[in-house]
């Protein structure tokens, strides 16, 4: 296989624009480079100068499958900053919005994009005339995620109901009602999800990494809680910035994210469930245990596990929200205008989401900084990547591009976050 280069021209599985090169020299892999070519698109630009207010709408343009993730680490740092809390009903809807967005978002990863992997399938199209039922159930949770999210968010994609102290308008319990039906079927799909993909071929692959999400006294981490990572830190959102520093790479648009202490780390469901696995309610622990998961997984092709039981953790939650809901006095809390500088960090899909604003006494914003999961973890998947070929190179050119490919599908990345062209070159001098 000596100087032969593999190029895979597209790859429509993940969301952006990418390439990856790897070079292996006298028999080991000298380089690997996960190259995000998506243009900038100067979101934080934009926002600069823009009243405060309009930072959800804004943001949640940022991408089509997990809008809210961006809307509400908006939201909850022009919280910080004006000095207000969200709490009761209003807090419980924003955790039920978040769960749409959790099982429309995972279940369109774990079947349509990443299960072809595993059955050997070029995409889902032809991998749904084999298994006609198992895509169907991937449509029905996606569908009820999607349910969800326009009924709270005015719509599925980019929700326009969402604003700074809570919602624009809020739904009667006679509108939350048809919901139920739904998540009941949902919580079946969910619990045969994660039975399946248990199922699925698994390759064997440890990360020895660093793992970081946010961590909550008493729930499975949705939008609140302290930054923890399993070499000990426990941070404020605030204190981001002094722990997690951005470098530029000449060969990507995306910065590369490095923790003090620890260099690369991975934030995402997997991160999730090795820090918070005691925060899972208990049909998804049982789940879980039932699905060969132990209190620790660091295997990365096992994320389409780990995913499905969130599946099952956010269709619970909902269920729940619903069947208990009260609806609030009034559809928002007051807001002051004055200066500030806010924090915040949520738990998107695909991991942390951390962003930063100041606004001015005006309630302009004068400064704003977003760092999204895909950034963090970009680092991460080229070690993944350089971990899995040294131990394979003796695989077959064609066996080993599928590999790769699968890895890098592995994170769920949004490369333009991010979406369709991955090419893969293997140089071998």
């Amino acid at each position: 296989m000596s100087g032969r280069t593999i190029k895979v021209d597209l790859l429509a599985r993940v969301e952006g624009e990418g390439q990856l090169y790897v070079r292996v020299k006298d028999g080991a892999v000298a380089d690997v480079r996960l190259k995000i070519v998506e243009p900038p698109r100067f979101f934080e630009a934009l926002l600069r100068g823009r009243d405060f207010r309009e930072a959800p709408d804004i943001t949640a343009r940022i991408c089509g499958i997990c809008p809210v993730a961006y809307q509400m680490s908006a939201v909850h740092a022009m919280e910080d900053a004006l000095g207000v809390t969200v709490g009761g009903s209003l807090r419980a809807l924003r955790r039920l919005l978040y769960c749409g967005e959790w099982i429309e978002s995972h279940a369109l990863h774990v079947y349509l994009l990443h299960a072809p992997d595993f059955l050997g399938y070029p995409d889902a199209l032809r991998m749904a005339k084999d298994h006609p039922a198992i895509v169907q159930r991937g449509l029905r949770l996606k569908k009820a995620g999607n349910a969800i999210m326009r009924l709270l968010g005015g719509r599925e994609i980019h929700p326009i109901n969402v604003k700074v102290g809570g919602f624009f308008r809020t739904p009667s319990r006679a509108e939350l009602a048809p919901l139920a039906d739904q998540l009941e079927q949902a919580l079946d799909d969910a619990r045969e999800t994660v039975r399946w993909t248990a199922s699925l071929p698994m390759p064997a692959l440890d990360l020895p990494c660093t793992f970081v999400a946010l961590r909550h006294p008493d729930e499975y981490p949705f939008n609140e809680g302290h930054i923890v990572s399993s070499g000990g830190l426990d941070i404020a959102a605030r204190e981001f910035d002094r722990h997690v520093h951005e470098e530029h790479v000449p060969y990507t648009h995306a910065l590369h994210s490095t923790l003090d202490g620890a260099g690369p780390y991975l934030v995402g469901p997997l991160a999730r469930y090795n820090l918070n696995g005691d925060r899972l309610a208990p049909a998804a622990r049982q789940a879980a245990a039932g699905a060969g998961l132990g209190a620790v997984c660091r295997n990365p092709f096992q994320s389409i596990v780990v995913r499905a039981v969130e599946i099952l953790q956010a269709c619970g939650e909902a269920r729940q929200i619903v069947a208990s809901y009260e609806p609030p006095d009034r559809p928002a809390v007051d807001v002051p205008v004055r200066p500030g500088l806010g924090y915040a960090a949520t738990e998107a899909p695909r991991g942390l989401l951390y962003h930063r604003y100041e606004i001015d006494g005006s309630g302009a914003i004068l400064d704003a900084k977003i760092v999204p999961p895909t950034s963090q973890n970009q680092k991460s998947i080229e070690d993944d990547l350089r971990r899995f070929v040294t131990a394979h190179l003796d695989l077959p050119e064609q066996e080993l591009q599928w590999r790769c490919e699968q890895i890098v599908r592995n994170y769920d990345p949004c490369l333009s976050c991010s979406t369709h062209v991955l090419r893969l070159e293997v140089d071998r001098p």
